[in-house]
């Protein structure tokens, strides 16, 4: 049973704890106001309603516990004080244990698609992410590179209680490193769809600072999964970086050696610069325990490429063998990227309802993907040297 109070300072500049109101003199800079409360983003662009100031009376068992949730309005962190209060310190020493443990098991973040942000004040943010289910077959990787992939993430997720018992450690991670666009990033997304229940925590760009309060999370909501994309930007050999950056290196190799053994955390890094990755980092067993070559593409694979993106049209392509062996040496990214300007030139040609791509659409998208595009374009998609 509680009964819910808002509570408001008389004095603009009077710090609110239970202490103060307790004591008569103190408490006159207090008066019984309005609860206030503080909207929070939870995932499927729903809301929350917490309490950001208030007092709660609760009676837990005939004993009387007085909680007090205020948000200070001078921290230069953004943080929530909690303060419990009862006749007897056991009592409020229990509960706050029983509301610690509750916090930690809850279901707001367990299970979820999360980033976190720092600002410049430390103050972090949390931000709920969708992405689209990744099936088997929208991996077009060789079979064996696929199942490497799988039996070092997948495989451990399924079987996590059964290594547990024989004293195998479930902190892993792997590097997944090769030239740009040719699925790595895709391979990740494939690894949250199929292990459903990991609370997922992305690091990218901004995010990269918050290293330190990702991990202290990920070990609040484990199983997890942190993916750090692009992890060459703060893992370059030290000769090579800023102060900043090695801040950022050394913060991830603490937080990773500093792991449980038995913590299921996985970390899916990923890279387009292997050559400049530091080499503890790279090698160094408990941090990383397999690094994976995404290559281009092969021949096979190109095929089923064109198959997968080519989808909802109507490809009429006279030599489609010579349109694979064209293509040696790019990657998944341009073929993606072809199909889609060969859809816009086809859509150009006529107005019928099913887009029909035929040759010369493809040499269309091909010649302004390779040569009016520049040799950026190729390397953005993957395609540098290809003619």
């Amino acid at each position: 049973r509680a009964e819910l109070l808002g509570i408001v300072t008389v004095d603009e500049h009077g710090e609110m704890n239970l202490a103060r109101l307790t004591r008569e003199q103190s408490a006159r800079r207090f008066d019984i106001g309005p609860v206030e409360y503080i909207d929070v983003a939870m995932p499927g662009d729903t809301h929350l309603a917490c309490v950001k100031t208030g007092l709660y009376l609760i009676r837990d068992t005939d004993q009387p516990i007085a909680v007090l949730f205020n948000k200070p309005a001078y921290s230069w962190q953004d943080v929530l004080k909690i303060e419990v209060m009862a006749a007897e310190r056991e009592v409020a020493e229990r509960f706050l244990r029983q509301l610690t443990r509750m916090t930690k098991h809850g279901n707001a973040y367990r299970g979820h698609v999360l980033s976190v942000q720092q600002d410049c004040q430390g103050s972090t943010t949390v931000v709920f992410h969708h992405l689209p289910r990744i099936d088997r077959n929208e991996i077009i990787l060789p079979e064996v590179l696929l199942a490497r992939i799988e039996r070092q993430t997948m495989s451990f997720s399924r079987n996590a209680e059964r290594l547990r018992a024989a004293g195998r450690h479930l902190k892993r991670g792997i590097l997944m490193h090769g030239p740009p666009g040719t699925g790595k990033t895709l391979s990740a997304m494939y690894l949250v769809s199929q292990m459903p229940g990991r609370t997922v925590i992305l690091l990218t760009g901004g995010g990269m600072g918050s290293i330190e309060t990702a991990c202290k999370l990920a070990r609040l909501l484990t199983p997890a999964t942190i993916i750090l994309e692009d992890v060459d930007l703060i893992g370059t050999e030290r000769g090579h970086q800023t102060v900043g950056a090695n801040a950022l290196l050394f913060e991830l190799l603490n937080q990773m050696d500093g792991l449980a053994d038995d913590a299921d955390i996985l970390f899916v890094l990923t890279t387009n610069r292997p050559d400049v990755l530091e080499p503890a980092l790279a090698s160094r067993p408990g941090r990383i325990d397999q690094a994976i070559e995404i290559p281009p593409p092969d021949a096979d694979c190109r095929r089923r490429l064109f198959e997968l993106y080519g989808r909802g049209l109507e490809m009429q392509i006279t030599n489609m063998d010579g349109l694979v062996e064209r293509t040696n040496g790019v990657s998944a990214a341009f073929i993606r990227e072809l199909l889609r300007k060969a859809a816009v030139f086809a859509a150009e040609d006529d107005d019928a309802a099913q887009l029909i791509v035929r040759d010369r659409n493809i040499e269309e998208a091909m010649t302004e993907l390779l040569v009016a595009g520049g040799a950026l374009t190729q390397s953005l998609l993957g395609a540098s040297g290809v003619g």
